[in-house]
């Protein structure tokens, strides 16, 4: 188990990092924005403040309130199965890159939840009148770490297809 924690300690590390940003972001928006304000920064990008009770990219946001407990246990039993993970294969380098991002974007809403309720989200993209709904660090290191392991999956199978 030392041992796994040794090598999967740069994996927690960016997973930190990564709540670190998340957190340091979402502060100053909720500094400098107000909630429904839109910061226009290009034709397709502004910044806004929204929050957001349901999952990633506005998922059951409309539900209730029921999805805010359930939300929360997914993320705190996902986080554990995933230290797990990065604890046995700390070694797998893409694979834990992929469960690092998603470890950090999930303990970054997690810590959202926790403290204020809701998520906090700001990203705000558009396009020839497609309106993508509004997401934030957490959520783009959710969705890149699992690019990344359909990648790893991709390639572990064509290695396993190369070695037989």
């Amino acid at each position: 188990m030392r041992a796994g924690l040794a090598g999967a300690t740069p994996w927690f590390a960016g997973a930190l990092l990564i709540v670190a940003v998340d957190q340091a972001v979402k502060l100053w928006v909720l500094a400098v924005i107000l909630e429904g304000e839109r910061i226009v920064v290009t034709g397709f990008f502004n910044l806004v403040l929204a929050f957001n009770s349901g999952a990633a990219f506005s998922f059951l946001a409309a539900a209730p309130g029921w999805q805010r407990p359930l939300f929360t246990v997914f993320a705190l039993g996902a986080s554990i199965v995933i230290g797990l993970l990065l604890l046995r294969h700390s070694a797998e380098r893409r694979f834990c890159a992929g469960l690092s991002l998603i470890l950090g974007g999930a303990v970054g809403n997690l810590v959202d939840r926790l403290r204020i309720g809701h998520v906090v989200d700001f990203l705000d993209f558009h396009l020839w009148g497609w309106h993508w709904p509004a997401f934030n660090v957490a959520d783009s290191a959710i969705t890149l770490g699992a690019a990344v392991l359909i990648l790893d999956g991709f390639l572990q199978h064509k290695n396993e297809r190369r070695m037989a």
